[in-house]
């Protein structure tokens, strides 16, 4: 059973994106489809059972689905759903807003 989702918006948006995991995996994926180990080997540092618990909170969340393919050995593909794929103007929002802020040690305009 999930929890339920808050109804403010900007809580729900921070509950489904919490931490930055997260928003990294949605930013690879809005590259295209990847496979478990694509994603892993894009996001140095995540640990399986953090990328798991990511990717299974989306696909719960109709943010992502799952397709495992019948092959020996198995394939298991990751990929947006339109959902997910609305995600894009808000990452390219943060990032433009991130560029504009200085970098450490420089004068702010």
């Amino acid at each position: 059973m999930t929890t339920p989702l808050p109804s403010c918006g900007v809580a729900r948006f921070l509950v489904l994106l919490d931490g930055p995991w997260a928003t990294l995996i949605v930013r690879e994926l809005l590259r295209g489809p990847h496979r478990f180990t694509e994603l892993r080997t894009a996001l140095p540092g995540i640990s399986p059972h953090t990328l798991t618990s990511r990717l299974r909170q989306f696909e719960t969340h109709g943010i992502v689905t799952r397709t495992a393919h019948a092959e020996i050995p198995p394939r298991v593909v990751y990929e947006l759903t339109p959902l997910g794929r609305e995600l894009r103007p808000v990452l390219d929002a943060m990032a433009a807003w991130a560029d504009a802020v200085p970098a450490a040690g420089t004068p702010a305009d």
